[in-house]
């Protein structure tokens, strides 16, 4: 069969679901098919002016065949393109403008769960462009956020020019760089440097690894300006998805290419060719049978989906490895920064309109987090109705300090205290008394029955005297795993059941986003704040308050707060 037959007989068991495929995957076919019908009008479509060359894309092809697998099942065998790299591939380089000749795509995306043969695409895209394409003195650069990760891409080109019988003795492996004897075209890893200047660049094809961790464009845009003397240059992005939505390729690139794919949308894009493969929204995790969506390569041989498997336990068996699983596995993106404390759209869900009106008369209990005095000092509410906990925050700041602090913490603190959720107290350090006050207004107002304070007694013994003398129960909570570990994990469990409420604080939510954990060799939790790189201030508080709030035969056991946390996920 020839190969452009066979590319849309692929599309066509892709669309009508005879291939499992995602949505976009589905998309990505359709493109190509339209692709193939504005080709066959050619003579009266002047706005697509490309041809597809089954010569041009058979080359890249059978430049893949002249490499063996370096890793895993199929180790030191040649390798035989999948037929998502075929369809893939076929695309990038099938497609030429039916004038000039030149390659239609100079851009790619494609999103793929972990061990799909990311490296090993890359690898040959990044030694076929350095030679096999006849440009002069071609120079191919594989980007990175660390020049370690970067060389892992290098060192799979490294395995596979030296694995080859063809290829070794037509390539140089000296000083950091891959060069291709004949034509001095050469690849080479970026280093910080690199990123930070990109001078004397002149890049045929820029290769990105893993581009989820990218927290800034630098090395996209690098790549991207030292390509505009080449003709046909090509930009390769090949990433799982990640847990920082903030960076650029969730917020900018995953958006863009996924609204080019999006027939009901009107943005297209011509010269950039995208796959996405992973789960749609309403699909079971434990569901093997949509695995192959995020997984066309992995789930195609039995090891593949045995290895799933085992992931698949271990995050049900912890819950702290969910993330990873999600993301790396099942290529799903979410909001949760590495070592996350919590995932934030879980928490955007337990989000209700409420003040402490709804409390008047209530049982409450606070926690408190008194900080450095120059910084945010913060107090944690929490009151119980049921089985669902409703939490309130409220921080306080120096007011001398709040314009310098929202500068160089790049947070709208004016703004919080525009809008009544922390207070500024007079002078350049936190004055506790206003603390005091703030609970008493509180009671007085609403008649809110306190059951304890909790406070952690570093730095606060004045404060905890005080606030006793006023009548209420102290409780001293030590910062420690012993003290913490269980209820930071039994906070953030029952988020995720939906056993919270919160009225929508932005400061508690932004501490939320910040904070990160520790875990012990048990797989206790909690926070670590020596590696909290901004505030977590009020969610501390709020831990501090739970440690007590949790008592009682209100939590589940890890396995029925984890089936049950799935079951209303739906996964």
């Amino acid at each position: 069969m020839m190969l452009k037959q066979w590319l849309i007989e692929y599309s066509q068991g892709v669309i009508n679901g005879e291939i499992t495929a995602c949505e976009k995957h589905k998309w990505s076919c359709l493109r190509f098919l339209q692709d193939v019908q504005n080709e066959s009008l050619n003579v009266l479509n002047e706005k697509f002016p490309y041809v597809f060359s089954e010569e041009r894309a058979l080359h890249f092809l059978n430049w893949m065949r002249l490499s063996k697998h370096t890793k895993g099942k199929l180790a030191g065998e040649q390798i035989e393109p999948h037929e998502i790299q075929v369809f893939i591939f076929s695309n990038v380089y099938g497609w030429i403008h039916k004038d000039s000749g030149l390659r239609r795509f100079k851009k790619a995306y494609w999103q793929v769960g972990r061990k799909n043969a990311k490296s090993q695409s890359l690898g040959t895209v990044g030694s076929y462009e350095s030679s096999a394409l006849g440009e002069p003195m071609a120079e191919v650069y594989v980007g990175a956020t660390k020049t370690e990760q970067s060389k892992i891409v290098w060192n799979e080109i490294k395995a596979q020019v030296n694995g080859s019988a063809f290829l070794r003795d037509k390539f140089k492996v000296a000083n950091g760089r891959i060069t291709h004897l004949k034509s001095q075209g050469f690849i080479r890893a970026l280093s910080k440097e690199d990123g930070q200047t990109g001078d004397g660049l002149n890049v045929q094809a820029g290769l990105i690894d893993e581009y989820h961790a990218h927290k800034t464009t630098e090395i996209y845009d690098v790549l991207v300006s030292g390509a505009g003397a080449r003709p046909q240059w090509l930009m390769f992005i090949i990433t799982t998805a990640g847990f920082e939505l903030n960076n650029p390729c969730y917020s900018v690139e995953y958006k863009y290419v996924s609204s080019i794919l999006d027939p009901n949308n009107p943005i297209e894009n011509d010269e950039y060719f995208i796959m996405i493969n992973e789960l749609d929204k309403d699909d079971d995790i434990k569901d093997e049978s949509v695995w192959e969506k995020a997984n066309p390569i992995l789930c195609s041989y039995e090891e593949g989906k045995a290895f799933l498997r085992g992931e698949l336990k271990a995050a049900m068996d912890v819950p702290e490895k969910m993330r990873n699983f999600l993301t790396k596995n099942m290529n799903i993106w979410i909001n949760q920064r590495e070592n996350g404390y919590m995932n934030l759209e879980k928490w955007s869900v337990c989000k209700e309109e409420f003040n402490f009106e709804k409390f008047r008369g209530a049982r409450c209990i606070i926690g408190v987090d008194l900080s450095a005095k120059i910084d945010l000092t913060s107090l944690g509410f929490i009151f119980k109705e049921n089985d669902t906990y409703y939490i309130m925050s409220h921080s306080f700041m120096p007011e001398d300090t709040i314009e310098i602090k929202s500068r160089t913490d790049r947070v709208p603190y004016s703004l919080w205290v525009d809008k009544g959720w922390i207070t500024p107290t007079p002078g350049a350090v936190v004055d506790y008394a206003f603390i005091k006050k703030h609970i008493n207004d509180l009671v007085a107002k609403y008649d809110i029955k306190i059951a304890e304070v909790c406070s952690d007694p570093w730095n606060a013994t004045q404060f905890m005297q005080d606030i006793e003398q006023e009548g209420y129960t102290v409780i001293e909570v030590r910062q420690g795993m012993q003290t913490l570990g269980a209820p930071t994990k039994d906070f953030r469990e029952q988020v995720y059941l939906n056993r919270v409420r919160h009225n929508d604080n932005p400061v508690l939510t932004w501490a939320i986003g910040n904070a990160v954990t520790r875990q012990d060799a048990n797989e206790n939790i909690m926070l670590d704040k020596s590696k909290a790189a901004d505030r977590i201030d009020p969610i501390a508080s709020v831990l501090n308050a739970h440690v007590r709030a949790m008592t009682g035969n209100f939590s589940l056991n890890m396995n029925e707060v984890t089936n049950e946390y799935l079951k209303m996920m739906g996964w």
